[in-house]
């Protein structure tokens, strides 16, 4: 009764009947009217598991980009003589532009297809990390051509998770785009942990431009094979006409959207990603001062690394077990709301032990577990705008991912000032629990997996045939 109960709510008026990947259902329910074919043209699954590996190299490979910077700052600054101000105006300069380019991704990927815009921005921040030490080298001022620089790879980069989240709303099944999102999701981990020990053995023995050199070029090659044996050699071309003349599920007006953030349920999803963002970032920003500052004789590679290693098939497994609750029968929103309850509050409880004396193995264990759990997230919120919103899930994203990342630099620099003002990590942990039982208490309360992106009495009054 239960599976009955859920996918009956797919095959709703606003929708072509979603339950095309059953053979038995072939014929559709009644009322289910093969009105816009567009909406039948999810991946088989062969072909979906395809395309999670290739975007998980994608994302993986994305993250060797960005982090390239960070890894060869202090050689770059010594090199050219930077202090530490100039220094942190060039590494913070990429924040800046990835919040531009949020929304703008989304919205473009909604209408002509997030895998145009994902490879035309590889191909673009790939060539633009290759040409990095290029540029700092043939400029007089490198400090000012690596601000824009950087400035401009968080322009490019932005695209990439709304181009995923638009991607996976159009292509994958509901049933399955849990472990499409946490496997993604999880190239951010893994190319952390790759920059983290080739580039830092390339620095040591090439020289830092060798690191921008080998992540740039090896970008262009992934974007060179999706070209070519995904997308067939069809061209990646994004004109004014494909933009005005997008698919039925891209054209929401102005007035559609103020209703759709009018929906309790989509306030929340903006709600509990933007903590969810921001805390992360803030965790992300801090722990290796944290370790550095309450343990100074450790050894840097073990707190550097290990989270990351139990990240990975942490967020593997949330995928993988979403969708099988999900195929069990469950209710979607049940589901999403189980996964934000272990992301942001089982968490929270690791966070929290750490605001007491302990030791250092106890230090990277809790480090660990909240870092793993956090992950579970992209199972939880992350997907949860493609339930809602599916014809703009990546335009919403981006909303989304403007608003963590802008509210994560502040929590940084306020954490930050609570560490200076208090002199103890118990009020930076105490604040990020804060912020993230805000969130999760938000998504319990109005998070719903209906689409909500449709004027139901509209559509139905359109699919009335005589």
């Amino acid at each position: 009764m239960a599976v009955i109960q859920k996918h009956g709510k797919s095959c709703s008026p606003d929708l072509v009947c979603h339950r095309e990947n059953h053979p038995s259902d072939k014929l559709g329910a009644p009322g289910c009217h093969k009105k816009w074919p567009e909406h039948n043209i999810y991946w088989t699954r062969p072909v979906a598991r395809v395309w999670t590996v290739v975007l998980l190299l994608g994302t993986c490979l994305l993250y060797c980009a960005r982090v390239a910077m960070p890894i060869c700052a202090v050689n770059m600054a010594e090199q050219f003589h930077w202090s530490k101000s100039e220094s942190g105006m060039v590494l913070g300069s990429f924040f800046w532009g990835y919040c531009f380019t949020q929304v703008f991704g989304g919205y473009v990927s909604d209408r002509v297809g997030g895998e145009k815009v994902l490879l035309l921005s590889a191909a673009a921040w790939g060539s633009m990390t290759a040409f990095t030490p290029i540029l700092a080298h043939f400029c007089s001022q490198p400090i000012f051509s690596m601000t824009l620089a950087r400035f401009l790879m968080g322009l490019l980069q932005g695209v990439h998770y709304p181009s995923l989240a638009s991607l996976c709303s159009q292509k994958v099944v509901e049933s399955e785009r849990g472990f499409l999102m946490s496997t993604v999701g999880s190239g951010s981990y893994l190319g952390t942990l790759v920059i983290g020990g080739a580039g830092s053995l390339m620095l040591d023995l090439y020289g830092w431009q060798s690191v921008f050199y080998v992540s740039g070029l090896l970008s262009l090659l992934w974007a060179y094979c999706m070209w070519k044996y995904l997308l067939k050699g069809e061209g990646p071309i994004i004109t004014l006409e494909s933009l005005g003349s997008g698919g039925p599920q891209s054209k929401l007006s102005k007035r559609h959207w103020l209703r759709l953030l009018k929906q309790p349920a989509v306030c929340a999803v903006i709600v509990t990603h933007l903590c969810t963002a921001s805390t992360f970032f803030t965790l992300l920003s801090w722990l290796p001062t944290y370790f550095k500052d309450t343990f100074p004789d450790a050894k840097g590679w073990v707190f550097n690394v290990v989270p990351w290693l139990v990240a990975i098939p942490s967020s593997l497994f949330s995928g993988c077990l979403s969708d099988h609750l999900i195929r069990q029968g469950f209710d979607t929103a049940s589901v999403r709301k189980l996964m934000q309850f272990f992301s942001m509050g089982v968490s929270s409880v690791f966070t929290l032990l750490l605001c007491r004396k302990t030791t250092f193995p106890w230090a990277v264990t809790f480090v660990s577990a909240t870092m793993g759990l956090t992950t579970f997230s992209h199972s939880g919120v992350s997907v949860n705008v493609q339930d809602l919103a599916p014809s703009c899930a990546g335009a919403l994203f981006g909303v989304m991912n403007t608003c963590g990342a802008f509210l994560g630099v502040l929590l940084v620099y306020f954490s930050g000032y609570l560490i200076e003002s208090t002199g103890s990590w118990t009020s930076v942990f105490a604040l990020i629990t804060t912020v993230n039982l805000l969130g999760l208490c938000t998504f319990l309360a109005f998070a719903d997996a209906r689409r909500v992106d449709i004027d139901y009495s509209k559509v139905r009054h359109h699919n009335i045939q005589i």
